[in-house]
């Protein structure tokens, strides 16, 4: 087994670095982050940092990168306070990555991508129509981390998805949903159906269901 260490990646060339500690979380949600600027233009950007940090109240979390060069995203959602996350359907995932390119400000990544910007009751950030399950979050707070990335952390206010993707008993059925997942910065693959087991107690092994 390779052992690596914290000196080793820090001498290693820029861009073997970025791929090879952007895959070390392993699979990461493929996430579109829809928002709307103050003169009414739209922003959609893909995301893979999103994160659960409690259901109730329901908090989710995205880091930003640093802000040291504009950030679209970032400057909308702090401008109006609500933004929308969109799971990404693995038939569309070039055109998510594709948000991913440096586009000015005046251009809209929904039109530019092959997005259609979807306003839904009254919420003042725009949904994916083509996305299985969105979300719409208000950010309640901020967390600037040492190298200049941010937490960014939103209520949870409205939630939108496809009937083939709610289980009986809550839980979430990502195959069905057609949903992508991402590994390092580049790699999209697709949600299979899992392997699920019932609550872990001690002493008895887990079986799966």
């Amino acid at each position: 087994m390779r052992h690596i260490t914290a000196a080793d990646i820090k001498n290693f060339e820029r861009i073997y670095r970025l791929n090879l500690v952007n895959g070390l979380p392993g699979f990461k949600p493929a996430n579109l982050i829809g928002t709307a600027a103050p003169d009414g233009g739209t922003n959609l950007a893909v995301f893979s940092s999103a994160l659960h940090l409690g259901s109730d109240p329901p908090l989710l979390g995205i880091v930003t990168r640093p802000t040291t060069v504009p950030r679209h995203t970032y400057a909308n959602l702090k401008a109006s306070g609500c933004y929308t996350l969109n799971h990404v359907p693995i038939d569309l995932a070039a055109a998510a990555h594709y948000t991913s390119a440096d586009f000015p400000d005046t251009v809209s990544e929904f039109d530019e991508c092959g997005f259609t910007a979807e306003y839904r009751d009254d919420f003042p950030a725009p949904y994916v129509a083509e996305s299985p399950l969105s979300i719409g979050l208000r950010l309640l707070e901020e967390h600037h981390i040492s190298n200049g990335t941010v937490l960014l952390v939103g209520t949870v206010e409205h939630v939108y998805l496809r009937e083939e993707g709610l289980r009986e008993d809550g839980t979430l059925d990502l195959a069905a949903l057609g949903d992508a997942c991402i590994s390092g910065l580049d790699g999209y693959h697709k949600v299979l159906p899992p392997v699920r087991f019932g609550y872990a107690r001690p002493g008895q092994a887990p079986v799966a269901q």
